[in-house]
């Protein structure tokens, strides 16, 4: 059953509120990134019991030593991406889903991939209650990346890796941009890496610290990589 437009629209002025200050008045530009931000009902992707506090600028847990995004580092990535209405996106951690809703708002099509089942479940069923109809999801080990549907456009991972892994410049179009917090498990750097003809350019663009990426090509369970 989808969500009534009550609930969608419950919290719309802290919603507005979030996007002046948290997001626009700190630097945040792309005006579809903050109309899209303005519509997502974050309240809804947090637990019930921390609704009050979804649009302050904050993580906040959402269960499995997982959490949600601040809204400043959500629009701040999804900026990064510059993202058109035909870009078709991989989304490495789906997590609670918003930001995952963010990117369905921006773009063509997004892949996302979830490490956890119950969160990956969880997220899908959320986001098709709130008609999204331009999401995919995979549960698996989001550092293979999701090869049969590359190349993308954008890549987007919402968690902390010591180094990019490999089969994600791989998937990525030429020309195309991949966000990815890199460094240690206390603090990373967001970094915006562009693929040219084959070369690839890094820029550091903010701190941050998410947690950490585990799989394959990231950290193991015991915090090792």
């Amino acid at each position: 059953m989808s969500f009534s437009e009550s609930q969608i629209q419950q919290y719309g002025g802290h919603r507005q509120k979030m996007v002046e200050r948290h997001l626009s008045d700190r630097g945040v530009r792309d005006l579809r990134v903050l109309e899209a931000m303005n519509r997502v009902p974050r309240h809804l992707f947090v637990p019930a019991a921390l609704q009050h506090r979804a649009y302050g600028d904050h993580a906040l847990p959402i269960g499995e030593n997982q959490t949600i995004s601040q809204p400043y580092m959500v629009g701040l990535m999804s900026e990064l991406l510059g993202l058109s209405e035909n870009d078709k996106v991989l989304e490495i951690g789906t997590g609670s889903g918003y930001q995952t809703a963010v990117l369905a708002e921006l773009a063509e099509q997004v892949f996302t991939i979830e490490r956890i089942k119950n969160i990956g479940q969880a997220s899908q069923k959320l986001l098709d209650r709130l008609n999204y109809r331009n999401i995919v999801y995979k549960i698996f080990d989001g550092t293979n990346g999701w090869r049969d549907q590359a190349p993308y456009d954008a890549i987007l991972i919402t968690a902390g890796v010591q180094k990019v892994p490999p089969p994600l410049i791989d998937q990525l179009k030429d020309g195309g941009k991949l966000v990815i917090p890199i460094g240690d498990l206390e603090s990373q750097k967001l970094t915006v890496i562009t693929r040219r003809e084959g070369q690839v350019e890094s820029k550091d663009v903010a701190e941050c610290k998410f947690v950490k990426l585990i799989g394959k090509f990231g950290w193991t369970d015991n915090g090792h990589s």
